[in-house]
């Protein structure tokens, strides 16, 4: 024989009330503040773009003289880009003032394509060095190193193949 239990309506039920813990937001530090103080290294930080890539760098002023280190995600320029061209055109900003080996170059560099990439390091490049020193601007400026190139792909239209394509008509 099975017997089920019963309940009356002395018998009161025990619910247990779901806490939520109280969520603590994180404050980020102020953009104006130019040379951030990290752990170890000061360090000028300024962002680049050119297409659909972007680029955070950070130049650390160099201690060692001839030992400047250059990181493009992690990985040594030269296994990043893979061409010494591309490598040479994000650089350029440092190479044109002279400041090759002053600077350890460290860049986190997202989306596009290696040659906008390539030019979007150098436009941050470009920007750190006059946030660094405001002298270097007039140097940059001649060089057309400061200028956004705003260039980018024109979007696809409604009714047409690519972005001014029509679809093919025939007369007859």
């Amino acid at each position: 024989m099975v017997t089920k239990a019963t309940t009356t309506k002395e018998e009161v039920k025990t619910v247990k009330k779901v806490v939520k813990k109280p969520v603590i937001k994180k404050v980020s530090q102020s953009a104006s503040a130019t040379p951030v103080k990290s752990a170890s290294k000061t360090y000028v930080y300024a962002v680049g773009r050119r297409k659909t890539a972007v680029a955070q760098v950070r130049l650390y002023p160099n201690e060692e003289a001839g030992n400047a280190v250059a990181l493009v995600n992690k990985k040594a320029i030269r296994e990043y880009f893979g061409t010494e061209a591309l490598e040479a055109m994000a650089f350029s900003p440092l190479k044109l003032v002279g400041l090759e080996s002053a600077f350890e170059v460290s860049v986190v560099v997202r989306g596009g394509g290696l040659h906008g990439q390539a030019d979007a390091i150098k436009l941050g490049i470009a920007r750190s060095l006059i946030k660094h020193d405001v002298l270097l601007r007039a140097v940059l400026k001649s060089a057309g190193m400061l200028t956004r190139d705003a260039r980018a792909v024109e979007r696809k239209k409604p009714g047409l193949k690519k972005a001014r394509r029509s679809p093919q008509w025939a007369k007859r």
